[in-house]
């Protein structure tokens, strides 16, 4: 008997989206595929490095997502760097566009996953950080880093 499918199985994390951007608001969302990235994606061969979001007729696009090519795959293989149509619900949609419009912020993908089969990808509303922000955030990881290691060795 095989064990039935994990809740979610990630696929790939953009860990450089924490360090450049301020998340303000993070929401979950579909893609639309096509069936060679479906099976890329089974792979786990994402790249959510480059990749950030824009509004086109009031829809949400992602951009430079790369989802390499099938290695199995044929002269109907996809292009590892096309547009993605992103669907979330009508609501959240506007939400998003407003942030995006009004207030300058961007649309930056934090990682990618599979959720009962389907793909399904968060994204997140930021600002886009100061050399100076990134310093004061790493001296207050430093900062933590050391109260916990005083803390650990005092017991």
């Amino acid at each position: 008997m095989s064990k039935p499918p994990a809740e979610t199985e990630l696929i790939a994390r953009n860990k450089r989206a924490r360090h450049d951007y301020e998340i303000l608001e993070t929401y979950e969302a579909g893609l639309v595929l096509l069936g060679t990235e479906v099976k890329s994606l089974r792979g786990g061969k994402a790249n959510l490095t480059d990749a950030y979001g824009v509004v086109k007729d009031g829809e949400l696009w992602l951009l430079n997502l790369h989802i390499a090519p099938y290695e199995k795959g044929t002269a109907w293989n996809h292009e590892p760097t096309r547009t993605r149509k992103l669907l979330l619900k009508s609501s959240e949609l506007r939400r998003l566009i407003g942030a995006v419009e009004r207030k300058g912020l961007t649309i930056v993908p934090l990682e990618m996953h599979f959720r009962r089969g389907r793909a399904k990808v968060v994204i997140a509303v930021g600002r886009g950080k100061k050399l100076h922000d990134k310093r004061a955030d790493l001296k207050e990881r430093d900062a933590k880093r050391d109260l916990e290691r005083a803390l650990r060795s005092s017991k």
